[in-house]
């Protein structure tokens, strides 16, 4: 197999193709952000990166909230508006027919047409060149009760995840393993 040699740059993916939530709920903005992740389990903690001439950069930076909501391929078009919109101009939440609910633990709003929303709090913020990364603690999660089964268990397949690939926007597919399915030892089954 021969590979090409590119300069470094930005091409990590997938992502999720993420609506960001910020604002009060009488002023609620949101925008698109495909550059985040989880940077620890204890306790949970989570960034997103934003350049600062974008119109929620000072929003968050002011209030030290934001909300993380997932979205699903049906929402593609109204998660690309969202992304290259600004809320300066116009209202994305009537634009796109998106409604907003409260949040459990801060003050920013979630969607509520987005399968999971992770609530945070900012604890750091950072200039790392174009884009201020934003640390926070993921203070709380709001799941559809759709998609939780009767064990408590969240179906993520049947969400309809959507990521973000280099410009693209992509349904996740179908589930292929779960987490340390292939070193798990096999039960044995008793003989009666």
């Amino acid at each position: 197999m021969s590979k090409q040699f590119w300069k470094g740059s930005t091409l990590l993916a997938p992502v999720p193709a993420a609506l960001v939530t910020c604002g009060t709920p009488d002023k609620p903005n949101v925008l698109t952000i495909g550059w985040t992740g989880i940077t620890c389990t204890r306790p949970p903690m989570t960034y997103i990166s934003v350049r600062p001439e974008r119109y929620s950069h000072d929003i968050i930076m002011n209030s030290g909230e934001f909300v993380i909501n997932l979205t699903t391929s049906a929402m593609c078009r109204e998660t690309d508006f969202c992304g290259v919109k600004s809320g300066r101009d116009i209202d994305k939440f009537a634009v796109c027919g998106l409604h907003t609910a409260p949040a459990k633990m801060v003050s920013v709003p979630i969607i509520e047409e987005c399968p999971v929303s992770l609530e945070c709090k900012v604890t750091e913020s950072k200039l790392l060149g174009s884009h201020t990364m934003f640390l926070a603690e993921i203070v709380g999660i709001d799941v559809d009760e759709r998609y939780i089964d009767s064990k408590g268990k969240l179906n993520l397949q049947q969400c309809g995840l959507m990521a973000f690939a280099h410009g693209e926007y992509f349904a996740l597919g179908r589930k292929t393993g779960d987490f340390g399915f292939s070193v798990r030892k096999k039960k044995k089954h008793r003989k009666s």
